[in-house]
């Protein structure tokens, strides 16, 4: 295929050379009825590129078949046989993929560091889930993702379950030895799904970690807008092998998805792909030679360390993106939270996860020496400011086995029967009827249908004292807990 093709791009081109005019959705008309103080803001060109896909890009039966043309494109490129777009997010494409391969009843094995998309899943299906322990660092408090030996011994409690999913790489960077974990599932015919949602870049560099594809996995599913160069919510979901029906992961998505798909999205992942296969290589690889060096600079202030070779022993990662800056700050006496916040306030710079004692940088290829000046001019003023702020709370850090919490209902049951409002505390041994989710990363500490532990009601309600944010259940505050009726 003419990987110097963009068909999306291409025909939103036409649609302006030939100054077509729909009586049809948007109704803004390409900005024609915005507000004047909104197109200040967002400027035109985004109201002009919004057109209706069918009906407008295409015609009214989409006969000229640019998404598929794109989606074609995008899969000869990272090497996938099927490629499917999505306009909401990799949490809808990992949600289809769920419904996909188990048919909406049965058991799927799942990481339990999956993100609360994946819970989402759970609770639409209906599924049983059966949960496959990371590799916790009780010392980082950190979960990597499952090692293969852990998956093989889920299989064997589990032989009946309809596919395993992982997610590599984690927010933190660190990645899963996949190719073991797929033959692991396939010696069973069993599928193997794959959230990559940190993962774009991976096809496209030969010192990045291994893409889920070319390790074998069956689905794997993409975030562009991470760390790849798409707007949010633009996602792709790839497949390969014949252990997936590709038209019921299809028909899946599609019971999920948006009828109004946004053809921003569209073109953002179309011409996106054009790039990274005409300079996405030497790009990353100037990203990654910035990136070398932005880590040891970091490592030279006092009190900030750089995690690296503590996310790759073999107790822990099969393999690490070091796009992913991980910075411990706990030496300087303060805690993520705080470094997070006071980067925003005083500096100007966000942060992504941030957590009792870490806040990460995420490079890509857009960064530069400019980008990455700034933001270790901001690091050494925080080791400056650091000792005039207050005492971090203290965070009551429970054990990796307290995060295990037994699961005695089905996340769907729970979640849609019977439930009660009671104060925080006297939640324990009770069944959670919500999920509770430190965000970012995004990782639940509760999910519906698990007995909850008390060390994690004090490890939440710490957490939410020294600056958590807990962005899903009912009272954020955590006051109370939303609990199945007895």
């Amino acid at each position: 295929m003419d990987q110097n093709e963009a068909p999306i791009l291409d025909a939103l081109e036409d649609y302006h050379r030939l100054d077509r005019y729909g009586f049809t959705p948007p109704g803004h008309r390409q900005g024609r009825g915005v507000d004047k103080r909104t197109l200040d803001v967002l400027g035109a060109d985004p109201f002009r590129n919004d057109v209706l896909a069918s009906a407008g890009l295409d015609d009214r039966s989409s006969s000229n078949g640019y998404l598929q043309q794109a989606q074609d494109l995008m899969a000869d490129a990272v090497g996938a046989e099927q490629t499917f777009f999505s306009t909401c997010g990799s949490s809808l494409s990992v949600k289809a993929a769920i419904l996909a391969v188990t048919r909406g009843t049965g058991e799927i094995l799942i990481g339990r560091d999956a993100h609360k998309s994946v819970t989402a899943g759970l609770i639409l299906s209906g599924l049983q889930p059966r949960w496959i322990r990371p590799q916790w660092d009780n010392e980082l408090h950190i979960a990597h993702p499952p090692s293969p030996e852990t998956v093989e011994q889920m299989w064997q409690r589990h032989p009946d379950a309809a596919a395993c999913l992982i997610v590599s790489p984690t927010p933190y960077g660190t990645c899963a030895d996949i190719e073991a974990i797929a033959e692991i599932c396939h010696r069973r015919g069993k599928p193997l799904i794959v959230d990559e949602a940190w993962g774009a870049h991976l096809p496209f560099h030969k010192d990045l970690p291994t893409w889920a594809m070319n390790a074998g996995a069956d689905i794997c599913v993409v975030s562009v807008h991470k760390l790849g160069l798409g707007f949010e919510q633009g996602s792709v979901y790839h497949l390969q092998g014949s252990l997936v029906d590709p038209v019921r992961l299809k028909q899946c998505a599609d019971l999920l998805a948006t009828t109004s798909t946004n053809v921003l999205m569209y073109a953002g992942l179309d011409g996106w792909r054009r790039h990274m296969v005409q300079s996405g290589e030497e790009e990353l690889d100037a990203a990654l030679k910035l990136v070398e060096a932005v880590r040891a600079r970091i490592n030279d202030l006092p009190g900030l360390h750089v995690l690296h070779d503590e996310l790759i022993r073999e107790e822990a990662s099969h393999d690490f993106d070091p796009l992913h800056v991980l910075i411990d700050v706990k030496q300087l006496g303060i805690s993520g939270y705080q470094a997070a916040d006071w980067l925003r306030a005083e500096r100007r710079i966000d942060v992504g996860l941030n957590d009792h004692r870490r806040i990460e940088a995420t490079f890509s290829q857009s960064d530069s020496q400019e980008t990455a000046d700034r933001l270790l001019e901001a690091l050494s003023a925080l080791v400056q400011a650091a000792p005039e702020l207050p005492e971090p709370s203290q965070v009551l850090l429970p054990d990796s086995s307290d995060l295990e919490m037994e699961t005695v209902r089905l996340p769907r049951d729970a979640f849609f029967g019977p439930v009660e409002v009671v104060p925080a505390r006297e939640a324990e041994g009770r069944i959670a009827a919500e999920q509770i989710t430190p965000y970012p990363p995004g990782i639940p500490a509760v999910l519906p249908g698990e007995r909850i532990n008390g060390r994690v009601i004090e490890y939440l309600l710490s957490g939410v004292e020294a600056g958590m944010v807990l962005p899903d259940p009912a009272d954020p505050e955590l006051n109370t807990i939303r609990v199945t009726r007895e």
